[in-house]
């Protein structure tokens, strides 16, 4: 890399740093019982672990009063924040957010990040870093675009200095919806990497029982059975199928019923497009559905789960030479950067008689209904575009 370049990065990351500020200084200087109160569950689970706990039997303290929810690997890994004061654990958590969206925007965009790199690469990290589900990353403390980070580098990296699959193997162990990608490796008969990843997964996964037993059984056995134990479902965070489901108040059966037949079918659509977009070359496509079935098939997915928009985004833009993919990608952006669930809810408040209700439901949905609209411009608008551009 020449001087020049050096200079033009250190330029960008001032600019990056400049525009983000704002986001992060709103939400790192929130109240102490409002701020980055998931990072807060996580330095707990860790903490519980160091005072010899129980870390399933432990919440937050009040308002918040949230249990630890993830596999106990992920309460290990959490004993290092622990270690930090709760200062510096915020500082270090939301700089590594923005590390992880830097490697996600880097391999997202890759195609159209060919030629003027730092200065695309500053708008790109700007742009998505204000999308709704990411600026609840910042908001939360979220651990989901590191996620969304460790399984995009697994499936696009040309040369991966790693065992390709280990990192897929270390997002489902950490948290069970990157477990999707498992799916993914078998139906496009990816075996290495997928005998990798069930391999670093499983190791993963039973290490606790020899470490922290009784943790580990707690969680498998019993706080795993538990899909109130992370929130209330019908919330309209809850993006998931299910989640819009359950805002209809039917009958538990009639809601269950029909939640296994959508699924059955967005995940053989979705999974199939994924599939074909692999043998088609183009494995950011694949990466961008497999990342929605992770969402739309989970009972529970709050809004922050869809930072796998950033790469659907990359996605639709491509190398950026096709105005139309362009302007279908600033929509979708745009869609997802305004708190679109939240304006159904006032509707529904509104209470105008023949809109709010129905009208607002649609509306609550948003994000959701949105995902699937973007399964479908993935599976069957985007090959037929690119036939035409």
């Amino acid at each position: 890399m020449t001087r020049r370049h050096w200079w033009a990065w250190a330029v960008v990351a001032l600019v990056v740093a400049a525009a983000v500020a704002p986001l992060v200084h709103t939400w790192l200087t929130n109240a102490d019982d409002q701020r980055l109160v998931d990072l807060d569950v996580y330095r707990t689970g860790g903490q519980m672990l160091l005072d010899g706990r129980p870390v399933y039997d432990y919440f937050t303290p009040a308002p918040q009063l949230l249990p630890f929810t993830y596999p106990p690997i992920a309460a290990m890994l959490a004993v290092a924040l622990a270690e930090m004061s709760w200062s510096t654990a915020q500082w270090v958590w939301t700089a590594g957010i923005f590390v992880a969206l830097a490697v996600t925007v880097g391999f997202a965009f890759r195609p159209a990040l060919r030629k003027h790199v730092p200065w695309v690469f500053a708008f790109l990290m700007i742009a998505c870093t204000y999308l709704m589900p990411i600026r609840d990353q910042v908001r939360f403390g979220q651990v989901d675009i590191l996620l969304v980070a460790l399984c995009l580098a697994d499936c696009v990296a040309k040369r991966p200095w790693w065992p390709r699959g280990f990192l897929i193997g270390l997002a489902t162990a950490v948290k069970l919806t990157p477990g999707v990608f498992l799916i993914y490796l078998l139906v496009t008969r990816q075996w290495r990497t997928l005998a990798m990843a069930v391999f670093a997964a499983a190791v993963l996964t039973l290490l606790p029982f020899a470490v922290i037993p009784q943790d580990a059984a707690d969680f498998w056995f019993s706080a795993l059975l538990d899909p109130e134990r992370l929130g209330a479902n019908a919330a309209t965070t809850n993006q998931s199928i299910r989640g819009m489901l359950i805002r209809l108040y039917m009958p538990d059966l009639l809601t269950s019923a029909i939640w296994v037949v959508i699924v059955a079918v967005v995940g053989w659509y979705g999974f199939r497009g994924a599939r074909d977009a692999y043998e088609a070359k183009d494995p950011i496509t694949a990466v961008a559905l497999v990342g929605l079935m992770a969402v739309l098939l989970s009972p529970v997915a709050w809004i922050h789960h869809l930072a796998w928009v950033v790469v659907v985004l990359g996605a639709i833009v491509g190398d950026g030479r096709d105005p139309v993919r362009l302007r279908v990608a600033a929509g979708v952006w745009l869609f997802y950067v305004v708190p679109v669930p939240w304006w159904g809810v006032s509707l529904i408040a509104a209470k105008i008689p023949g809109v709010s209700l129905v009208f607002g439901k649609i509306v609550q949905n948003g994000f959701g209904l949105g995902a699937l609209v973007l399964v479908w411009l993935l599976v069957s608008w985007l090959p037929k575009r690119r036939e035409i551009a």
